[in-house]
């Protein structure tokens, strides 16, 4: 009599050392990916090459960094009297906290809010004759909303050490030192080429600016 067989299933031990060989392999797989450096092949899309990497993909869900100008705009346009140490080195690059003051870092508020409140900003010496013929022209567009007047001279940090941090950022040595939605315009002459050339206006209402010349005559074109 032909005995009947049927099929062995696997045991419980089986399963044991299948888990206890599969524990380690995940183990060593995940060390080997965040241990070692890695990217992808550059890919070209529609004729843009780009390599991606861990530091790309963080960079890319955090956003661009902040440029250290807006430090600077958002710290002289707080609605405090926060001053900057001398202990910093205004010729070197400043870590952004040092411009908060105590506020949060959500630079993204920060930034929306110079845009909306403060889009122009002079740094002005009140003595300074280029300083007050800027300031003359800039009141003739009566711009909403209105130029951001920064009296570095009446500051307690004193016009000289900021002098140096907007040399650094801006390339532009002296006073006035003109910042439209954080790209430097230059200074007094500047602002007035700029004028000359039909290009002023624009640039103000680019910036999100309403230029009201009512009492003025147009020197630019439409």
């Amino acid at each position: 009599m032909a005995s009947s067989s049927t099929p062995l299933r696997p045991t419980r031990s089986f399963y044991r050392r299948r888990r206890l060989l599969l524990v380690p392999a995940l183990l060593f797989a995940f060390f080997v990916f965040f241990s070692t450096p890695w990217s992808l092949p550059p890919l070209n899309l529609s004729g843009i090459s780009s390599s991606l990497s861990r530091a790309n993909i963080v960079s890319l869900v955090k956003g661009p960094p902040v440029e250290e100008i807006y430090g600077l705009l958002h710290f002289v346009t707080s609605d405090d009297d926060r001053m900057l140490s001398h202990s910093v080195n205004p010729a070197a690059p400043i870590d952004l906290t040092v411009y908060l003051g105590g506020d949060q870092p959500d630079w993204k508020s920060h930034m929306r809010r110079l845009r909306e409140e403060y889009p122009l900003i002079v740094f002005s010496k009140s003595y300074c004759p280029f300083s007050m013929k800027a300031k003359k022209l800039l009141e003739t567009y009566n711009l909403s909303p209105p130029p951001k007047i920064i009296e570095v001279d009446l500051r307690d940090d004193h016009g000289d050490f900021i002098k140096l941090i907007l040399t650094r950022l801006t390339k532009h040595s002296t006073f006035p030192n003109i910042i439209l939605n954080g790209q430097g315009l230059g200074g007094s002459d500047d602002l007035h080429t700029l004028r000359a050339q039909g290009k002023l206006k624009k640039m103000f209402e680019n910036a999100g600016m309403t230029v009201r010349e009512d009492m003025v005559k147009e020197q630019e074109t439409q």
